[in-house]
């Protein structure tokens, strides 16, 4: 697959926040058990080139304007509630049609990954967005160590569902645990990322801490947090917003300015931070990159 690179790279993408945050401060975060549990023993910054130049919004605003429900419906509830996630230990399970599934712990899914740095448009269902500052590794490098078999058509996530880290499970706003799921060329384009952390340090709680998914052209659900299971699967999964209204949430949740939700349009959305909506952009600006995964689908039907 030939993947071009977007109009708006440059070589010189930076972060206002990493100005005075030392990039080796962070490398200690992640290798300490304080944080994640785990020690890294290879973990080498490389730049993005799909990283965007636009400004990242202010990491105040991207730690405290969240959605986790499993803490909490309202904006502000996640960076109240999720103090009580415990990140450390963790372990992913991995099963399905794979040659080496298994429990492996996150020093495990970490040990042999490049953490990289990608500033990357996010745009939520809701009409708001942000660009945030990622740090993490292609999803297709880790995918590719479990071996998936021809029968991995899609694979499937699956969020922790603990009523006592998680209070909120009880309020049965969805049907929990919270699973996401992508076709494979999907899961293993570049784009797609496994995050880590944000703004040079490891992912705070209220934001998917220790992995999350980042999926930078679909609607912000689809990014699932907390990952502690991972199944490659021959058929289609149904995502939990999916199971909750069909109609509202198609399994593939592309951004899509042409395709109103049946509440709200999406022709228009909010940048954080800013007063003015600006337009949507189809894939939320890497039409480039992906739309090819998409040829001849009608997106009216498939959204």
């Amino acid at each position: 697959m030939i993947i071009k690179q977007a109009p708006d790279l440059t070589e010189n993408d930076t972060t206002a926040y990493a100005l005075y945050q030392n990039r080796r401060e962070f490398l200690k975060l992640l290798g300490g058990a304080t944080v994640l549990g785990t020690v890294l023993p290879s973990i080498a910054w490389a730049k993005s080139v799909f990283s965007t130049d636009e400004t990242p919004t202010d990491f105040d605003d991207i730690t405290t304007y969240n959605n986790f429900y499993e803490f909490g419906t309202a904006k502000g509830d996640p960076a109240i509630n999720a103090k009580s996630l415990i990140t450390s230990p963790w372990s992913v399970t991995v099963d399905g049609e794979c040659e080496k599934p298994g429990h492996y712990t996150l020093e495990d899914i970490l040990k042999t990954e490049t953490i990289e740095e990608r500033i990357y448009r996010m745009r939520c269902v809701e009409g708001w967005s942000m660009v945030i500052p990622w740090q993490g590794f292609a999803l297709a490098d880790l995918l590719k160590r479990f071996q998936p078999t021809s029968k991995a058509k899609f694979v499937r996530f699956q969020t922790l569902a603990d009523p006592k880290q998680m209070p909120k499970l009880k309020q049965k706003v969805l049907s929990w645990p919270y699973t996401e799921g992508l076709r494979m060329d999907e899961a293993m384009h570049p784009l797609t990322l496994i995050a880590t952390g944000l703004y040079d340090k490891p992912l705070l709680n209220q934001n998917g801490a220790p992995l999350r998914l980042v999926v930078p052209w679909k609607y912000g659900f689809k990014s699932i947090k907390s990952i502690v299971r991972i199944s490659f699967v021959e058929q289609q999964p149904i995502s939990s917003w999916e199971r909750l209204s069909a109609e509202e949430y198609g399994f593939y949740s592309n951004v899509n300015p042409n395709v109103d939700h049946p509440r709200w349009s999406q022709y228009n959305e909010r940048r954080i931070g800013e007063f003015r909506k600006r337009k949507t952009l189809m894939f939320n600006g890497y039409e480039e990159q992906v739309a090819s995964l998409y040829s001849g689908m009608d997106l009216r039907k498939y959204y």
